[in-house]
């Protein structure tokens, strides 16, 4: 049976702000069975960081009647993220103990919203893979089956949701990197459109990459999107700001919806039977809600020859990172400071000019047009989540003698995800069903530009139709 924490932090975080805003629940009850739910899972190792002295005293001073929307509510950031005065690490030995001083602005923003931070949750050094396996860190696992991964680069958040640890956390996702971890965990994981939320202050516009959440539930999603979602000052691009709040939009009906059906891997490489199963039963649960599914093959599917262009724009942003670490240490850094897929891509980065940047994005964003175009004769595209199941841990090693067979490896087995990165659009992961194996299954809805509001009110339709957010593992001894 689950224990007494996890029972309390399996429930949506907008129903626990609402227990400490009444006075049922006090904050630091909250914490308290964070961080006791957090020591009885210590093998899953989702933490890079516990503050839990910190912690407690803010949750200390949060009082009943407390008028901001998650006041009390614990919460942990990715690793790749700036906390200030934490240690942010990347994942990666050549950070060493640097502190930033001051947050990256959806930290503040969720600190402003009345979260409480308790720490930090493990990613892949760099957010690189779908795995969550840094050398520095060690690897993090799935609570559903320790074997196995939790996913990447938002494992460690994966995981510390899935678990019971905390009601939702916050992630990224550069190339699937939120929906990955929601796929292998069973939760929802939304990547929103392009300049929805910002990546400021410390970080200019960036292609492919943005904040977001893990979750259990859409309603939590919509909120916490809510919250990170607008303009900073200084921004170069940002997304409109929606005509509703997101909370809303999220409980409208969608009417009746035209849905496309992709099952075929755009990379060429093979899908397992139980990841397109999940898919076509999820295009038989919409077509008995009234929405009308018809299974495609788009004209421009076969991303193959993007791989190169694709890999040109992922290796400058790897080596802008590497290289921001040895201004740190005040020092070239060397082979030995990061991992071999890491050292990897600088090598390749350096093999570039930066005209070969300026046509790799340029190509990119034609690509990106000629699938958004496409897209926009449907509501909604549906895919299946991953291309295989949760690999096992070491599946996909980044310290392998050829690293760059661990980035081919990692391609086969979430080849859905990234191409969303590239057009802008928002996707979401939804966990609708168990694989026969123990471990979650899920799907992916893939919304028009902008459109996150259509999408969290069809993934609403979805979750009230076939509920997940009871599915809970095991607790971890």
């Amino acid at each position: 049976m689950p224990s007494a924490a996890t029972s309390l932090l399996t429930r949506p975080a907008t129903e626990l702000a609402e227990l400490v805003r009444s006075g049922q629940v006090h904050s630091r009850e909250l914490v308290e069975a964070a961080l006791a739910r957090l020591a009885e899972t210590q093998p899953l190792n989702a933490f890079t960081l516990v503050d839990a002295e910190g912690a407690l005293a803010a949750a200390d001073a949060i009082q009943p009647g407390d008028p901001r929307p998650f006041a009390g509510v614990p919460i942990a950031i990715k690793e790749l993220n700036a906390v200030a005065g934490q240690p942010l690490t990347m994942g990666s030995d050549l950070y060493g103990d640097y502190r930033p001083d001051a947050d990256a602005y959806v930290v503040r923003r969720l600190k402003d919203a009345g979260f409480v931070l308790i720490g930090r949750t493990a990613a892949p050094e760099f957010g690189i893979l779908p795995v969550t396996e840094s050398r520095r860190f060690g690897p993090t696992r799935n609570p559903w089956n320790l074997d196995h991964t939790p996913g990447g680069s938002s494992g460690g958040a994966g995981a510390a949701v899935a678990a019971g640890i905390l009601p939702v956390a916050h992630g990224s996702d550069g190339a699937g990197s939120i929906r990955v971890p929601a796929a292998c965990c069973g939760l929802v994981g939304l990547k929103p459109s392009r300049g929805r939320i910002s990546p400021g202050p410390d970080l200019g516009d960036n292609f492919l990459s943005t904040s977001a959440s893990l979750t259990r539930t859409i309603g939590d999603t919509a909120r916490l999107l809510d919250i990170m979602t607008g303009y900073e000052v200084g921004d170069a691009t940002w997304a409109p700001p929606p005509t509703e709040p997101f909370a809303i939009a999220a409980t409208r009906a969608p009417g009746r919806l035209r849905i496309a059906l992709v099952t075929e891997s755009p990379l060429g490489t093979s899908v397992d039977p139980a990841c397109v199963q999940a898919a076509r039963d999820a295009a038989k649960l919409l077509e008995s809600l009234g929405h009308t599914v018809e299974e495609v093959m788009p004209p421009n599917w076969d991303q193959r020859p993007l791989i190169p262009v694709f890999s040109t724009v992922y290796a400058a942003g790897i080596a802008s990172g590497v290289a921001f670490g040895g201004a740190i240490r005040q020092r070239a850094p060397q082979p030995e400071d990061v991992e071999p897929l890491t050292w990897a891509f600088c090598q390749l980065d350096a093999t570039h000019r930066g005209v070969d940047l300026l046509a790799a994005m340029t190509q990119l964003q034609g690509h990106a047009r000629s699938m958004v175009a496409y897209c926009s004769s449907f509501d909604v595209l549906l895919t299946p989540a991953l291309g295989q199941r949760p690999v096992r841990i070491g599946e996909i090693d980044a310290c392998s003698p050829e690293p760059m067979q661990a980035f081919e490896r990692a391609m086969a087995f979430s080849p859905f995800t990234a191409i969303w990165n590239v057009t802008g659009q928002p996707a979401i992961s939804l966990p609708l069903y168990q694989g026969k194996d123990g471990l979650p299954l899920g799907v992916q809805l893939v919304g028009q530009p902008l459109g996150e509001g259509m999408l969290l009110a069809l993934a609403s339709q979805l979750e009230a139709a076939l509920p997940w957010a009871d599915r809970i593992p095991m607790p971890t001894a």
